[in-house]
């Protein structure tokens, strides 16, 4: 019973700590003002972390949680430069007189000491200067790794296409052409990663696409290939229609069928000794990739089966592994309408939009817990960010950088992020909500200090 009463009062304690700690919070900003209620939060914060790891240490995933919640609504404590020297702590100091109560004679007989020059203070970077070293050393890509992840990847895809026309000679495809961030300059320091479309070649007039929210998914990323003129091409008439799931061309049987192919069927040992490099299918991923091991890189080709230009709108539909009622459907591919904006938006005013994302994409490569925010979500974020009429020239990276930062902890605080160019997709939707106070912990310690992201 003592120990009862001990946990009891133990426990009112906490929660009368708790509610100080609220109150202060709370206020903070009304009586210190926006500088002073952000130092007074961070201090608050390390104190309660303190006693709640001492007192129930089980529970210090929901106090991250909610620290960088709570945190956030504070503005950002400014860091002050450091002034430099004074001119006359700059200047050489000079000798003292010796003293007239020394006594006067021959110094003691030992060795002479010879004096050390203390090793100068190490600069001090800004944000900007530390930007910059980063991308030089994390982001850039040298030419070489470049050219030879292309020339690897063009000669897969036309080994690929030669093996396609023979093993599926009635299935019309078009040309395989190699492409993605490695060849738009928007991959980040490796040339790891090639996507490589297979395009499907319809027969116009046969077919139509429809809405994914018209389906019974109900989904508003995808759409749906369906099969039309069936009273004056009856079904058979296509070779595509050997596909075909309640009058709609299914992905999921496409790929079905293509992973076999690629799994069983193509000879990797003899093109990687062609090409200079061992080739194998990922037998772990439900997507289509080729692992590429290069004496000089590594690299993943995914093999995209695409319906590109089947509207007039020109939209680029992808083959892709979809749960539940959606895995018949077509995954719309928004990266070429992406990409060709912010190539636009920096054209325009000379901007650094794109330089921006590539620090973005490594940051979150090079930190853990930042490693469930991918290329489409830092995407919006610089989209959302470059239509504002701000200043985009490299002076201001830093303050973008920075701004870049505050509007995903906003987003993860909503638990949304819509797509810039269907807003109805929420690229966060995916994420549990353990991921996001990681996430948002980590984006929030990295706000206050950007120099450990980098």
């Amino acid at each position: 019973m003592a120990e009862f009463s001990q946990k009891r009062g133990k426990r009112r304690g906490d929660e009368g700590l708790g509610s100080m700690v609220d109150f202060l919070l709370a206020n903070a900003r009304l009586v210190l003002g926006v500088g002073g209620a952000a130092v007074l939060g961070i201090a608050t914060l390390a104190v309660k972390r303190f006693i709640d790891r001492a007192t129930s240490p089980r529970d210090e995933d929901d106090t991250k949680g909610d620290s960088w919640k709570e945190l956030s609504l504070l503005k950002a404590t400014p860091h002050l430069q450091p002034r430099p020297p004074p001119a006359a702590l700059s200047q050489p100091v000079l000798p003292l007189a010796p003293s007239p109560s020394a006594p006067e004679g021959p110094a003691e007989t030992g060795p002479e000491v010879t004096p050390q020059l203390s090793s100068p203070a190490p600069l001090c970077l800004t944000l900007q200067e530390r930007l910059l070293a980063f991308e030089r050393d994390h982001v850039t890509i040298p030419a070489a790794q470049v050219a030879l992840a292309k020339q690897l990847a063009g000669d897969i895809a036309l080994e690929l296409q030669a093996y396609f026309r023979s093993k599926f000679p009635e299935l019309p495809f078009g040309a395989f052409v190699p492409g993605g961030p490695l060849y738009d300059g928007l991959q980040a320091g490796a040339a790891d990663h090639v996507r490589l479309l297979v395009p499907l070649v319809l027969e116009p007039g046969l077919w139509s696409l429809v809405p994914g929210v018209d389906t019974v998914a109900r989904d508003p990323r995808c759409w749906a290939v369906r099969r039309t003129q069936l009273e004056f091409c009856p079904r058979g008439s296509s070779p595509w229609d050997r596909f075909l799931v309640g009058g709609y061309l299914s992905s999921r049987i496409l790929l079905e069928l293509l992973r076999k192919a690629l799994a069983a069927s193509v000879n990797w040992p003899a093109i990687g000794s062609l090409l200079g490099c061992l080739i194998w299918p990922s037998m772990a991923s439900e997507e289509l990739l080729l692992e590429v091991q290069h004496e000089r890189l590594e690299l993943t080709v995914a093999v995209l089966v695409a319906v590109p230009g089947a509207d007039a709108d020109d939209r680029l539909l992808l083959a892709w592994p979809l749960e539940g009622l959606a895995g018949n459907l077509w995954l719309q591919d928004l990266y070429p309408v992406e990409a060709a904006r912010l190539r636009a938006l920096d054209d325009h005013d000379a901007g650094t939009r794109r330089r921006l994302l590539l620090l973005l994409c490594a940051v979150c490569r090079g930190c853990s817990a930042l490693g469930q925010l991918g290329r489409g979500h830092l995407t919006q974020v610089v989209l959302r960010l470059g239509e504002d009429n701000v200043d985009w020239t490299e002076e201001a990276l830093g303050e973008r950088f920075l701004q870049a930062l505050e509007l995903l902890i906003g987003s993860l605080e909503q638990a949304s992020l819509p797509c810039h160019f269907n807003p109805s997709v929420n690229l966060f939707s995916s994420l549990r909500e353990e991921e996001i106070d990681d996430i948002g912990y980590a984006l929030y310690s990295g706000l206050q200090e950007p120099e450990g992201l980098l």
